[in-house]
């Protein structure tokens, strides 16, 4: 359960981030779009998460601000789709979906109002918009360093202890309720069958020795509850 010790030390991290007191009400927005009732995965607690791992990871990052910035927006709209049964990083964003954009895109196009509007250099803009775009495939370019230390951080919930992965998949699980469970659990199925055939789930050193060998295990795990 986020408190609001919790919101408050976000808040004010984002507002260093940002370096200006102007761009608090811009992180408020954010903090309340991860709150939103409908989310139970890609909440407060999964942006917090995110963000702890990128610091630790800060150094493997070209430019870390804006690899922070992009950790702040890359699930800021997050709307379950009707043709996403399966995949907690592949969901339509229903507010976008007449236009056809994912949660990605949109997300992204997000980013670079707001950064825009509170003055932010357009490079690093760019970059974070860039870099949450890539949160749609956690398939970077073996070069891109920024990209690795965001997609790993984003994707170490797979690594985590066998408990709290459970309460992971519970929750991915509950944000689908719409879906009937067997087709829930086909498309979940795939999906991890797809993640264990990478050559690895993680991209920087320090992320697949802390979390590859846990991740292949859960991700296994899970396959066979849900195929039982």
């Amino acid at each position: 359960m986020t408190t609001t010790n919790t919101m408050n030390a976000l808040l004010e991290a984002w507002t260093a981030l940002i370096g200006s007191e102007g761009g608090r009400a811009a992180g408020a927005d954010l903090l309340a779009r991860y709150a939103e009732p409908h989310r139970r995965y890609h909440d407060v607690r999964h942006l917090e998460d995110v963000l702890a791992i990128v610091d630790e990871l800060a150094g493997e990052a070209a430019d870390p601000d804006a690899v922070r910035l992009a950790a702040w927006f890359h699930d800021a709209v997050y709307a379950v789709g009707h043709d996403a049964a399966a995949s907690d990083a592949e969901v339509s964003d229903a507010a976008a979906s007449d236009a056809g954009i994912s949660n990605e895109e949109a997300s992204a196009r997000l980013a670079e109002r707001v950064l825009g509007a509170l003055g932010v250099a357009e490079a690093r803009i760019r970059e974070t918009a860039r870099l949450v775009r890539l949160t749609q495939t956690h398939d970077p370019d073996p070069a891109d360093r920024n990209a690795a230390v965001l997609c790993d951080a984003d994707l170490a919930i797979l690594g985590a202890a066998p408990e709290r992965y459970r309460e992971y998949a519970q929750a991915v699980r509950a944000e689908y309720a719409a879906v009937p469970d067997d087709a829930f659990r086909r498309g979940r199925a795939e999906i991890l069958r797809s993640l264990l055939a990478a050559r690895t789930l993680f991209h920087t050193a320090a992320a697949r020795t802390r979390y590859e060998a846990r991740a292949r295990a859960n991700l296994a795990a899970e396959i066979a509850a849900l195929t039982a």
